[in-house]
């Protein structure tokens, strides 16, 4: 006999204090700290909650009986299903405070650190349409809404397929996507095409569960600067005649692609680092513009998602390493050297390292590209390149320019910079959280001299902060 779960209270007439972490909004309700999705400050609403705890509460705004002066109106018809873009319903103005705060709580309550100069954050001038990467996801069954889910008549002509993105906390869980604002039309036109061809032809969506499906995945990266267009097919298992049809029918269709490709993955994650993208045709890269600098970027580069904040991110971080053209850098996590190519006309030498060997090489070839010889890149695991014999043998840096993952620096890279003690550390990330925590470890050499954050994502809690640090 199964024990019944205990009933959670309704909350009513509570008020939203602030936004919190993961893009929810806090309230405080007698001795505890409730976490909504989709609140705003000021709101009064009657809270349903879904889970509690001895000092905190989980729950979800049930009633809204007094909007704040900070809401606006989403412009998403999936907002509130589909999780890209949290923050859709709060003023830009608001979105920029809370990052900004975000930042800094960071540094203060983490970090246990205070900047020198705290640099008001940098908005995007553009906020919808401005990605040049989106991944969707193929699904036998799709995320059904409550709606549909309680018809007594359902729909019998409604597709249970569909291509979006994944529902956030439901690993096997896909939202049909009809109208994404991150990236441009073309790339609506793109997806909605696929799905249709593959529903009226007969391809079996994937079913992550049962491991099984043909089509698994759909990537779209774009190029701000030149309009190229990448299309990355990814197929579960090889089905020459279908693979054909469906690549020839796309490019067909859309001339607009310049780089058409397709790749099988067999295994049970998505990941395509360990798989083989192959050309069908047009280019096997697209390109990228800044400051007349040329960067190619292949199927499995890293490139900044948002073309033209990036730009603005690179300027601040070439500001910070205040480069007379003597220095020697390094660019630890370089991607496809994008900051190392932009920053090597103002430097004697600067040394790239990266984890992806075909973003080692894309960075090379934009080396060459830019005619850059005063450049040298290094493929391999961070902690395990960066060490003092590395260091002995390329020189001991004047600058160093990290740009870690969302998991931050490693100990032993940290270690390495110690070692290494460069006069200026440009610390560039897009979690304040793991930086804090890094900059933490560096305090006793370093001093925070001044902080940038900048917003790479508008409508999503997400922010990039840049830290330069001087040493004592």
């Amino acid at each position: 006999m199964t024990r019944k779960k205990k009933e959670l209270p309704l909350l009513e007439g509570v008020r939203i204090e602030a936004v919190a972490a993961e893009g929810n909004a806090l309230a405080r309700v007698d001795d505890y700290v409730v976490f909504v999705p989709y609140g705003a400050p000021g709101d009064l609403c009657d809270i349903q909650l879904t889970r509690k705890k001895h000092h905190y509460a989980e729950g979800r705004i049930l009633r809204l009986a007094e909007p704040s002066p900070l809401r606006v109106t989403p412009f998403c018809r999936h907002f509130g299903t589909c999780g890209g873009c949290k923050w859709q319903h709060l003023a830009y103005e608001e979105q920029l405070r809370a990052k900004e705060q975000q930042v800094v709580d960071n540094l203060e309550r983490i970090g246990k650190i205070h900047p020198g100069e705290r640099l008001p954050i940098l908005g995007s001038a553009q906020r919808q349409y401005y990605r040049n990467k989106l991944e969707f996801t193929f699904s036998s069954q799709r995320w059904m809404s409550w709606e549909e889910l309680r018809s007594e008549e359902p729909a019998v002509d409604t597709p249970r397929e569909g291509l979006g993105f994944h529902i956030p906390g439901k690993f096997d869980k896909v939202l049909d996507i009809d109208t994404c604002y991150l990236q441009a039309e073309l790339s609506n036109r793109i997806r909605r095409f696929t799905k249709t061809f593959c529903m009226e032809h007969g391809y079996p969506f994937f079913d992550l569960r049962k491991q099984e499906g043909l089509m698994r995945n759909l990537i779209i990266r774009t190029s701000e600067a030149t309009g190229e267009w990448m299309l990355i097919v990814v197929f579960f298992r090889d089905e020459p005649e279908k693979r054909e049809s469906l690549l020839s029918a796309v490019a067909e269709a859309f001339p607009e692609i310049t780089s058409l490709l397709y790749a099988v993955n067999g295994k049970c994650n998505d990941t395509l680092g360990d798989q083989d993208i192959l050309l069908y045709r047009g280019l096997d890269h697209i390109t990228e513009e800044m400051e007349g600098l040329r960067f190619r970027i292949g199927p499995k580069s890293f490139y900044q998602t948002n073309s033209r904040q990036a730009y603005e991110l690179y300027k601040v971080v070439r500001d910070f390493a205040a480069l007379s053209g003597k220095e020697l850098v390094y660019d630890l996590y370089t991607g496809t050297g994008t900051i190392a190519n932009f920053l090597a006309r103002s430097a004697a030498r600067v040394v790239g390292i990266e984890y992806v060997p075909e973003a080692v090489e894309d960075a090379r070839r934009n080396a060459a590209l830019n005619g850059l010889p005063n450049t040298a890149f290094f493929a391999g695991d961070m902690k395990d390149i960066l060490c003092e014999s590395f260091i002995a043998r390329e020189g001991r840096p004047d600058v160093v320019i990290s740009d870690p993952p969302r998991a931050g620096m490693h100990p032993d890279v940290i270690r390495a910079i110690r070692s290494a003690a460069p006069r200026r550390l440009v610390y560039v990330s897009c979690n304040p959280a793991t930086q804090a925590r890094d900059l933490a470890l560096l305090a006793d050499l370093y001093r925070l001299e001044k902080i940038q954050p900048v917003d790479m994502f508008p409508h999503t809690q997400h922010v990039e902060n840049v830290a330069l640090l001087i040493k004592n």
